[in-house]
C-alpha cells in the first residue's frame, strides 16, 4: 500500500527516505503532513527547543495581591493572577 517517498529537508536541503512503515505510522495517528525535516535535523531541533530556559516575569495578582510569575510578558489591559487564585477561579467554573 505504501511506498518509500524520498523528501528534501527544509533545514539541511538534504534528501531522506519517508519510508513505507513511516506513512502507515502517520496515517495510524492521523497525521496530515509528511515530515519536513530529516531524522538528524528533527532530532536537534527537539534537543534546542527543550533545552532553552523559559523566562517568567514578575507580576502583582490581581485577586490577592500577592507575586505572581508567568511565562508571558503582562500588560495591564487583562488581568493576572497567581498560580493559587487561577486554580481556585478554575474550581469555581
Amino acid at each position: 500500500m505504501y511506498e518509500d517517498k524520498t523528501l528534501k529537508c527544509k533545514d539541511c536541503g538534504k534528501d531522506f527516505i519517508f519510508t513505507a512503515g513511516e506513512q502507515e505510522f502517520y496515517a495510524e495517528k492521523g497525521f496530515q503532513n509528511e515530515p519536513q525535516r530529516c531524522k538528524e535535523c528533527r532530532a536537534a531541533r527537539k534537543n534546542a527547543v527543550g533545552g532553552a530556559k523559559r523566562e517568567y516575569f514578575v507580576t502583582t495578582c490581581a485577586s490577592c495581591g500577592g507575586e505572581a510569575k508567568v511565562p508571558f510578558n503582562p500588560n495591564s489591559d487583562r488581568p493576572v493572577y497567581c498560580s493559587e487564585c487561577y486554580a481556585k477561579m478554575k474550581e469555581q467554573q
